[in-house]
């Protein structure tokens, strides 16, 4: 029976190896080892615990990075790290839906604890008053890894928001980093869970899906820019499509190796007989905007910080706006993938 999944990990730690083995597969109970909260070199210690108990996992944090963060405040972003109370659950034996599901608010929890959400509050102004707003009537909404508006990302494209809650964008290059120093030969790098239960993984996959011995390469997304110039005049911002915002991007099936969910079918080195797996990418979706399974309530329209719809704010610790996606059972253009 493959050992259940516990961790204490602390900032200048590593997570600890031995229990990585086959997380997942085992509904026993067990006890994770949380860490003592403390500081170290002057930052405080990433506390984390996950374990699989009555058919679900639980991952239960403060929010603390357990690799080097970025400097914050800075220019971009005002706020502070500071420490969480996280207790996110999803099924241990997730199943896979026909059709997708839209997230809102975070899609899942990293490995050292720290959510990702790849969503933000920044809309277009229809008014024109601003060019950003917090108002999503326009429909327009900027992503975050855009380099269209200042977030204040580090370089694990991570920043704070005003409730103090640090949380990833983008790839978490830190915890990335930390999981491939702990390997003793290449494999693909498990960094986190989704809400809905199915594991995910960084950048690079089996060539072949089914084949554990087959090369690992860079996963291509199945999205690309649409062609032309976005509708203009009071209803939208005009301009040509070139990634500032969400709804810039299309889903085309087969263009790539993965589906709408940025995820596929095949075997991984935690899960040897085969699963559905998420894949972050250095292009978008960059983190998955659509669940192949079902989420756990934990996770729905929940936001870092356990305020709903808490949305990023580039300037001023202000009340959170509305998170970005799309209404449930919406997703891009194109067919979803048929399993």
């Amino acid at each position: 029976m493959p050992k259940p999944l516990h961790a204490a990990l602390l900032l200048s730690g590593l997570l600890a190896s031995p229990a990585l083995a086959h997380p997942g597969h085992d509904s026993e109970t067990t006890t994770g080892q949380t860490a003592t909260t403390s500081q170290i070199n002057g930052r405080l210690a990433s506390e984390v615990e996950i374990e699989v108990r009555g058919g679900y996992r639980y991952i239960t944090s403060n929010g603390i990075p357990d690799h080097e963060p970025g400097r914050f405040p800075n220019r971009g972003n005002p706020n502070r790290i500071t420490e969480q109370s996280y207790r996110y659950r999803m099924p241990a034996s997730p199943e896979a839906n026909d059709e997708p599901t839209a997230m809102r608010g975070v899609i899942g929890v990293a490995l050292n604890g720290v959510p990702m959400d790849p969503g933000t509050a920044e809309f277009w102004d229809p008014d024109g008053r601003n060019s950003r707003s917090r108002d999503r009537s326009s429909g327009w909404n900027y992503d975050a890894l855009s380099g269209k508006i200042n977030l204040g990302l580090d370089d694990s494209n991570a920043h704070v928001q005003p409730t103090g809650a640090y949380h990833y964008h983008g790839l978490p290059v830190g915890l990335i980093k930390l999981r491939q120093e702990a390997q003793t030969e290449p494999a693909m790098v498990l960094v986190g869970y989704a809400g809905d239960g199915f594991p995910m993984y960084a950048s690079v996959a089996h060539e072949d899906a089914e084949a554990a011995d087959s090369p690992l390469v860079p996963m291509k997304p199945s999205y690309r820019l649409k062609e032309g110039d976005r509708p203009g005049g009071n209803n939208a911002p005009g301009g040509r499509y070139d990634g500032t915002f969400v709804q810039d991007w299309e889903y085309v099936a087969g263009l790539g190796d993965l589906d709408e969910c940025n995820g596929r079918f095949g075997v991984t080195p935690e899960y040897p007989d085969g699963t559905y797996y998420y894949m972050l990418t250095d292009s978008y979706p960059f983190i998955p905007r659509y669940y192949r399974g079902t989420p756990d309530r934990s996770f729905i329209r929940r936001s870092p910080g356990g305020a709903d719809n808490a949305g990023d704010r580039p300037r001023g610790p202000r009340d959170a706006g509305p998170r970005q996606g799309p209404p449930p059972g919406e997703r891009p253009d194109g067919p979803p993938p048929r399993r």
